[in-house]
């Protein structure tokens, strides 16, 4: 089973980005109310998509799943004055994904 998979059975409409690059040019063409990523992708890593959606959406929650957690944890990734952000380290529980999903939308 996929992440996408699990998502979409919790009730969640998932878009689907293979790198960095492709979830900005997703973004000029749909809204979400939530991102999901990685750190590590390929063309555009996960801290600048982070900061490049952020600069259109400050508020916008963020979930970041990785196996290589920055040093200063979720801090190093956001201002105060941005929206939730969950920092998961891989491997993890499909239903600890969805638990922070479900707290950063909440907030």
């Amino acid at each position: 089973m996929t992440i996408e998979d699990v998502l979409a059975q919790q009730g969640y409409e998932v878009l689907v980005a293979y790198d960095g690059q492709e979830a900005l040019e997703l973004a000029e063409r749909a809204t979400f109310d939530v991102l999901l990523t990685d750190l590590r992708m390929p063309r555009l890593g996960g801290e600048e998509l982070i900061r490049r959606l952020r600069a259109r959406d400050p508020r916008l929650p963020v979930v970041v799943m990785t196996g290589s957690p920055p040093t200063g944890g979720v801090a190093s990734l956001q201002r105060p004055s941005e929206g939730p952000m969950e920092l998961l380290e891989k491997p993890m529980a499909f239903d600890m994904l969805v638990d922070a999903l479900q707290r950063v939308t909440r907030r």
